[in-house]
């Protein structure tokens, strides 16, 4: 159930506030995701100044995107779009959010949407060392060495398998303009392509000639991005096949590379881009082939990325002092899941006051049952039956005529104590969109994140739960 339905079904709007981003003494945060107003992103960009445009080809972009700085310093990528792309603005918004649920490291997270008037704006973290295409074919100091080239087709890979994983299987113009690299020199895959109506006036091969993207034809966009990787060269879509179609692999290598790569590894690239890029869909290999295939490959996986791209190394700020922490950021924070739970047994279900608004009318059978099934959910999660909670807490989430985020925070610590982060990650976010505020929504986020291994990602939204608690708390203190 996705966050409108919550909101639908609870007679409320609980989307978070708009760019609720923390204030600076609680960090560099990156804000949860947020409806951002237009005036809020004019003067983040200094008014959409032409100095502020990083799209590779400036103005003359189908859809520009600008380099933004938000109050709380933090920097934001901003994409613009023509109302013609995105007629629709309710249809603008719902896939707005069901891109920005997705959280992985492989991916440049979408935080934000701006929908005001004629205006269709897409707000994402800033990847602050260039895309693919310029590192590729624009370089200056040196060229992407072999090993670099391998990782990144393997991230991306991985980027785009979780994306299957998640629901979002389509991308829009997969090239090496969509491949950016973050402060720590790791690429990951842009987030302003999964959105599904997108019309970047970049047709793809598979799009012009079925009148639809489809999985088949993503894989066979990653078997050119491929060949850019092997070539050095952007290839076009149409001429992709023909360059690897019976030919010696040498000569379709980049020359900058100066022979410094492995034939054996460049001749498996080759050959998986040659699958990618057969004329039947159902002949190319799923996104996890792809992984399986690319993933042996690494021979240099403990060089940080910045090395391998030739970038000096990212220094992360002294941290601020930190005031003391809750019981619950501290169990949080040691990833102590024991702890968490006794919190949320002893805390019970006081923060779901005011979430729901039930009329006389929706007390049937069916709202019996359900109420029956989170009791029984319940009752298996206080004697840490956490299988069974599952269970029975799915049992009343399912139903939709009510929503709690204390059962979407128990079900996700039920994930996480059964080994299933991404599933804790997706309630602890659905408590969210419930309870915008909540702090414990925050908590179980963190801790999901770094079951995930998105360690920056797992301490920002800790750092963040702990100021909403604060906050939380002074008000209840009162001045």
């Amino acid at each position: 159930m996705g966050c409108c339905q919550s909101s639908f079904f609870s007679g409320k709007d609980h989307r978070p506030a708009r760019n609720r981003a923390r204030p600076s003494n609680s960090g560099d945060v990156l804000p949860a995701f947020s409806e951002f107003s237009l005036s809020d992103l004019k003067s983040a960009t200094n008014n959409f100044a032409s100095d502020h445009i990083v799209s590779e080809v400036g103005r003359n972009a189908p859809n520009v995107v600008y380099k933004g700085r938000l109050h709380n310093r933090h920097w934001i990528a901003v994409k613009k779009f023509t109302t013609i792309a995105w007629p629709d603005p309710k249809q603008f918004a719902e896939d707005a959010w069901g891109v920005g649920k997705l959280r992985h490291k492989r991916i440049a997270k979408l935080i934000g949407y701006c929908c005001d008037g004629d205006e269709r704006l897409l707000v994402a973290e800033y990847m602050p060392n260039d895309t693919l295409a310029k590192h590729l074919f624009h370089w200056e100091n040196q060229t992407i060495k072999w090993a670099m080239r391998l990782r990144v087709a393997l991230y991306i890979a991985e980027a785009l398998d979780y994306c299957r994983a998640e629901g979002h299987p389509l991308y829009n113009d997969l090239s090496a303009y969509g491949v950016l690299f973050d402060e720590n020199g790791d690429p990951r895959l842009s987030c302003f392509g999964l959105m599904e109506n997108t019309r970047d006036g970049v047709g793809m091969l598979e799009y012009n000639r079925n009148g639809m993207i489809t999985p088949e034809s993503v894989v066979f966009s990653f078997g050119t991005l491929l060949l850019d990787l092997l070539s050095g060269k952007h290839i076009p879509p149409n001429h992709a096949l023909d360059m690897i179609r019976g030919k010696n692999i040498l000569p379709l290598m980049d020359s900058h590379l100066e022979g410094n790569f492995s034939t054996e590894e460049a001749t498996v690239v080759s050959d998986l881009a040659s699958h990618c890029l057969q004329y039947e869909p159902r002949e190319r290999p799923s996104t996890k082939d792809l992984v399986a295939t690319l993933a042996p490959l690494q021979n240099e996986a403990d060089v940080p990325s910045y090395v391998l791209l030739g970038i000096p190394k990212h220094e992360e700020a002294p941290p601020k002092p930190q005031p003391p922490l809750s019981p619950m950021a501290d169990a949080c924070s040691r990833m102590d899941l024991t702890a968490i739970h006794q919190i949320l047994v002893m805390t019970h279900y006081r923060d779901d006051e005011g979430t729901n608004e039930l009329s006389f009318q929706e007390w049937t059978q069916q709202m019996r049952d359900m109420l029956d099934a989170r009791k029984r959910g319940d009752l298996a999660f206080r004697d840490k039956d956490f299988k069974n909670a599952i269970d029975c807490y799915s049992q009343f989430v399912d139903v939709g005529n009510m929503v709690s985020p204390t059962v979407f925070a128990r079900r996700s610590l039920c994930f996480l104590l059964c080994d299933q982060p991404d599933s804790a990650l997706r309630d602890a976010m659905q408590a969210q969109c419930v309870y915008p505020d909540w702090s414990t929504a925050f908590y179980m986020q963190s801790v999901a994140l770094a079951k995930l291994e998105m360690h920056k990602d797992a301490a920002d939204m800790l750092s963040e739960a702990s100021a909403l608690e604060e906050k939380r708390l002074r008000g209840c203190r009162g001045p």
